[in-house]
């Protein structure tokens, strides 16, 4: 296989990993509108449509195999590829997060909580932006970025720590809306994880562009799903 083929190949492979981090992006956003709104419709539709995230992530990973097969990459180029199939399964299991907070939207029916709910918008807020710039860092194998945008899954953190401290005291003021209480901090859990999966996309770009793991690589929390 010629170079040039093996670039254009890589960068359709690209592409295809760009397109599955806004739909992953755009199903979380769907899941929280649907859990605010009580939008059982639009939960059901976040739900179906982890069919096609699931799709998106064999197809890429097939992509990746054959490339590896046919070129028989080396050095950065077998590392791009390498972290590329590690970053799909990253953005699958976002996908499988947004199923979760949907398939809670449609359990709560109605509550008293939808103040709460503008807080995890606020965890959403800097996940899009962690989202984004990660899968951006990864095509522009800019380091920098990556490096940056790891460094906000500190205040993802912190944040579902404050919510998770909040969520408690209410229980334990207003039992009565304990359930639907215990539902909303598994959302923020759901979110939670968003950000750690993002945060090992980064991690890999670190990976593909140098060939040397950051420490937290190796941190069993850090690659968890």
């Amino acid at each position: 296989m010629l170079r040039k083929t093996y670039d254009e190949e890589l960068k359709i492979l690209f592409n295809k990993l760009v397109e599955m981090g806004a739909l992953v992006e755009e199903q979380i956003q769907n899941s929280l509108t649907a859990l605010k709104n009580r939008d059982e419709k639009l939960a059901s539709q976040t739900i179906f449509a982890d069919e096609l995230v699931n799709k998106m992530h064999k197809e890429i990973e097939k992509d990746c195999l054959n490339l590896i097969l046919h070129q028989q990459p080396v050095a950065m180029d077998l590392r791009n590829i390498s972290a590329c199939l590690k970053i799909v399964t990253d953005l699958e299991r976002i996908g499988d997060h947004a199923q979760d907070i949907a398939e809670i939207s449609i359990s709560l029916g109605n509550n008293k909580l939808n103040n709460e709910l503008d807080e995890l918008n606020k965890l959403f807020d800097i996940i899009k932006v962690m989202l984004k710039g990660a899968v951006d860092s990864f095509v522009t194998s800019d380091i920098e970025l990556a490096l940056k945008i790891k460094k906000m899954d500190n205040t993802i953190d912190y944040l579902y720590a404050e919510f998770r401290k909040r969520a408690i005291m209410s229980i334990r003021e207003s039992p009565t809306f304990a359930e639907e209480w215990v539902d909303i901090l598994q959302v923020a859990k759901y979110l939670e994880r968003v950000g750690d999966h993002a945060e090992n996309i980064t991690e890999w770009v670190v990976f593909s562009v140098t060939g040397e793991y950051v420490d937290s690589l190796k941190n069993p929390k850090r690659m968890r799903d």
